[in-house]
């Protein structure tokens, strides 16, 4: 199945504690269907010293599922579904909300 979420889009979280909230995808985890965005579902880890680094309590971004956000599209930086056009054999995604592409 194709990804309609990829490393360096702008997403928006739909539920949880960081609703409404945007940012940027760091990585895409494809055999769990989870995301990494900066600087939001950020949790708490209480981190062992070693390896160069400090002991202490960190903060970090946790993996939220894929259904739990939406693509953001930048030409009015709302949350838009995503789909698929092929064109001359290549597959590009797009936005259902204003039928821009969005590669």
């Amino acid at each position: 199945m194709a990804m309609k979420i990829k490393k360096g889009d702008t997403v928006q979280i739909m539920v949880g504690k960081d609703r409404g909230q945007q940012g940027k995808v760091l990585d895409v985890i494809l055999e769990k269907n989870r995301v990494l965005v900066e600087g939001l579902n950020l949790v708490k880890k209480h981190q062992r010293a070693g390896g160069g680094q400090e002991a202490g309590i960190i903060e970090k971004e946790a993996p939220l599922n894929l259904s739990n956000v939406m693509l953001v599209d930048p030409s009015d930086s709302k949350p838009t579904r995503v789909g698929f056009k092929v064109d001359n054999g290549k597959k590009h995604r797009f936005s259902k909300r204003t039928g821009q592409l969005l590669d």
